[in-house]
């Protein structure tokens, strides 16, 4: 019996992108609370409270990935990767609690909305709309890698649709004097983040309860290592990640007879590599059905 490993290097996303990122919306939040106080707009505010999650989120992305880059030590062998599932998993539940805040304060103001001032309202949107663009855009390349980058940007993302609520409100109550307009935008953005946020919760939980992966299919990964020449069987087939970045295989292999374990396990390793870029595999080999021994010893 025989085992194999093979290690892969997950990507960094570029960390430069969300330090300016927090930059800008940290910087810009201020300016945001006061005008929101100044105009009396809850679509103002509940603007500021998105860009209040967005500097958190990004503060709490940028620590993760930094603690993520720490080496494994005999603590924790697989180093720290994981810290970065559970900071996307934090900005999403502040997520829910200030879209759940934002719905509450919005019903309250459209049984008695309260006066706004819409021209400090749309000058404070514009620039908050200029900020989001450009925070967005120095996120954009890392999303597709890291749940964590990914649920920074969505922040700054839902953040962005806010601002332009917030200006098609301020000119609505400009012309209009609707001013219950200013409401229900804030309650239209906290319904429009909601399903995105559950589903940023959802991808983090899978990967916290080691679900397979997005995009690997396990009845593909197992019929194309079953039919290696020299493999009879596959068995405990384990495929997870430790990070969004970084899928993980574990399996064992039963050859056929007179088939040597090194050629197969490197003949397997390329496979996982090759079609499914799975490169942190551990592969045992073993001559017989190692399942067959456990029930006989009532193992499971």
């Amino acid at each position: 019996m025989a085992t194999g490993h093979q290690h892969g290097s997950a990507r960094t996303p570029n960390a430069r992108a969300l330090t300016i990122a927090l930059a800008l919306t940290g910087t810009f939040l201020v300016a945001e609370v006061i005008g929101g106080i100044l105009t009396g707009s809850l679509a103002l505010i509940s603007d500021a409270a998105h860009m209040l999650t967005d500097t958190i989120g990004l503060a709490v992305a940028l620590a993760a990935m930094k603690i993520a880059e720490r080496p494994a030590d005999t603590r924790r062998t697989f180093g720290y990767q994981r810290f970065e599932i559970l900071a996307a998993a934090f900005n999403a539940i502040i997520l829910f609690a200030v879209a759940g805040y934002i719905l509450y304060e919005g019903y309250k103001r459209l049984v008695e909305p309260p006066q706004v001032q819409s021209v400090g309202m749309l000058a404070v949107a514009l620039l908050g709309l200029a900020v989001n663009l450009i925070a967005m855009r120095l996120l954009d390349a890392g999303k597709q890698t890291s749940l964590n980058v990914k649920g920074a940007y969505l922040e700054v993302w839902s953040d962005m649709l806010g601002s332009l609520g917030v200006i098609a409100a301020a000119i609505l109550i400009w012309l209009t004097g609707w001013v219950w307009v200013d409401a229900l935008v804030a309650i239209g953005i906290g319904l429009w983040v909601l399903p995105r946020t559950w589903g940023l919760l959802k991808e983090t939980v899978n990967v916290l309860l080691e679900g397979v992966p997005d995009g690997v299919d396990l009845e593909a990964v197992a019929s194309a290592l079953k039919t290696l020449p020299g493999v009879r069987d596959v068995h405990d087939l384990h495929i997870w990640a430790l990070s969004s970045d970084s899928p993980s295989l574990s399996a064992h292999l039963v050859l056929a007879e007179g088939n040597d374990s090194d050629p197969v396990r490197r003949a397997a390793a390329d496979v996982l590599d090759q079609r499914f870029h799975i490169t942190h595999v551990t592969l045992q080999t073993e001559t017989s059905d190692c399942r067959q021994e456990r029930e006989k010893h009532g193992l499971h």
